[in-house]
């Protein structure tokens, strides 16, 4: 790994396309077989790797100005993403099947092609307001399952400030990493 190279893993996989991931604030980069190296693809995607590093770099510093909520039980936090749940399903007008609860390492919530809803229990260490969006994200999903222009415009009429909620998602994701571990 040449010096001015950032720190990666490498993943080979049966994919078509390279892809790199940050999911864990580590930079992964996934490979099809025998197709580039991980050099030729790092010097390809330099400058999305840097704007996101940077926006990690961000997230950590912020999250030494936050603190987590540690009195929500995780029967509390099932209580509350089943009724932000049916709030979401009611305005936009979808139904999910199933809520199911677990830990989950690398994302807050999950909506499946089932229209079943996955919820990360490290939810119950955020503020209210981010886990009401975590929810009406994931519902929106049975809307539009991508993160395209169209989602985004399902979004914005209940957050028009979700770029800044997104931000806060990276933020605490952080500080529970490093203050819950997983």
């Amino acid at each position: 790994m040449a010096s001015n190279e950032p720190k990666y893993t490498v993943a080979y996989r049966d994919v078509k396309h390279p892809r790199l991931e940050f999911k864990t604030g580590t930079l992964l980069v996934v490979l099809p077989r025998g197709k580039e190296t991980p050099q030729q693809t790092i010097a390809k995607y330099r400058s999305w790797i840097k704007r996101k590093q940077q926006i990690i770099d961000a997230a950590l510093k912020e999250a030494h100005s936050k603190s987590l909520d540690t009195k929500r039980s995780e029967d509390q936090l099932r209580m509350l993403a089943r009724r932000l749940a049916q709030t979401a399903q009611v305005s936009l007008h979808v139904t999910v099947k199933k809520i199911y609860f677990r830990k989950m390492r690398t994302k807050w919530a999950s909506h499946s092609k089932n229209n079943n809803l996955t919820v990360n229990t490290l939810l119950k260490f955020l503020p209210t307001g981010l886990i009401e969006y975590v929810i009406f994200h994931e519902v929106a999903h049975g809307i539009e399952r991508k993160h395209n222009s169209h989602f985004w415009s399902v979004i914005d009429k209940q957050f028009p400030d979700h770029e800044n909620k997104e931000g806060d998602l990276l933020t605490y994701w952080f500080l529970v990493q490093k203050q819950i571990g997983q």
